[in-house]
């Protein structure tokens, strides 16, 4: 029984004064290893007077628990001091100015913000959205009727069964400006945007910018001539621009719009398809039903929408052939801007 207190005074004064892990962990295999102190310990239980054992083996099973949690606290103790150290050593003083080094806006921020700025000097209200987005409101009310390939879950990111998704488009934006204010209205939605596509010039999240004008004169002339400006300020040349029928469910008439190839001057490149010719927005007359379904009058009222890509137009201003790069972090890259 005397050596069994000497061996608890000792294995608890060696524990405690384990200076790390590693020692901690030679600790733990000499007592409680299999060939250990404690084991050898419980083994003489067989060799013992019958009236002795009994006593001697609950001594030696309190030791070994004993033993056990000690190591177990030390353990946590020694942890804790190690992430101390390392945190110590490993901190960094934010607030300290780095020499040689400078931040930059990303060419995506930078193109939207030039977006943004050019229609407000046209006079645009800037309206944004929830990115998590009611079904009716980026479908339904924009007259996209359940059939619609638009709504095909290979486009679409459904987040439950309640109706809910990842925005396709900033148009619902559109809907909320038109049920909450009543016309006149003219406005942008900047945002992002999620679809099902993944290539060199597709992201599964992108940024569009889409706007919206309602008033009792306006007409196609009108959204001609503000997509016109808006691409030659976009771009600071006189660049040729044409618009080129096409179907969108919430607007008719509607158009795709191409701009006159700004990488090879309309000779032919492989960016145009040897066309001379880029696409670079859709646009249309807003259906009458659009603004029925928000409760405007399309007797009294028309409007005109339009939409485009911001990566798609970074791409063209900046001469970048692959939409990758935007989310790549390469510093490489971002310097250039």
């Amino acid at each position: 029984m005397s050596d069994l207190e000497k061996l608890e005074e000792e294995a608890l004064r060696e524990i405690d004064s384990a200076s790390d892990l590693r020692r901690l962990s030679e600790l733990r295999v000499r007592y409680l290893g299999r060939k250990g102190v404690i084991s050898s310990a419980l083994k003489r239980i067989g060799g013992l007077p019958p009236e002795e054992r009994r006593e001697y083996g609950r001594k030696v099973n309190r030791l070994k628990e004993l033993v056990e949690e000690r190591i177990r606290e030390r353990e946590r103790e020694l942890k804790r001091r190690e992430l101390e150290e390392k945190l110590s050593a490993e901190w960094v003083d934010l607030t300290v100015p780095v020499w040689g080094s400078r931040g930059t806006l990303h060419p995506v921020t930078l193109t939207l913000e030039r977006i943004v700025s050019i229609f407000r000097g046209m006079g645009f209200d800037v309206e944004e959205g929830p990115e998590v987005e009611l079904e009716s409101y980026n479908f339904d009310l924009l007259n996209i009727p359940p059939e619609h390939p638009a709504r095909d879950m290979q486009d679409t990111f459904y987040v439950n069964r309640k109706g809910y998704l990842l925005r396709t488009h900033t148009s619902p934006v559109q809907i909320r400006t038109m049920l909450r204010r009543k016309p006149p209205l003219q406005m942008v939605a900047p945002g992002k945007v999620y679809r099902r596509d993944d290539d060199p010039t597709h992201s599964p999240m992108f940024h569009q910018v889409e706007g919206l004008v309602v008033n009792e004169d306006v007409n196609f002339r009108h959204m001609k001539f503000v997509i016109e400006s808006f691409l030659r300020e976009f771009f600071r040349t006189d660049l040729p621009v044409r618009f080129r029928t096409s179907y969108f469910p919430f607007t008719e008439p509607s158009a795709e719009v191409d701009i006159g190839c700004v990488i090879c001057d309309m000779e032919g490149c492989r960016v145009c398809k040897e066309s001379g010719w880029l696409e670079v927005m859709g646009c249309g007359m807003v259906h009458p039903t659009v603004l029925e379904n928000c409760g405007i009058d399309p007797e009294l009222y028309q409007g005109f929408a339009f939409g485009m890509g911001v990566e798609r137009l970074a791409m063209l201003l900046y001469g970048i052939d692959n939409i990758k790069l935007f989310y790549e972090n390469d510093l490489r890259f971002l310097r250039q801007f």
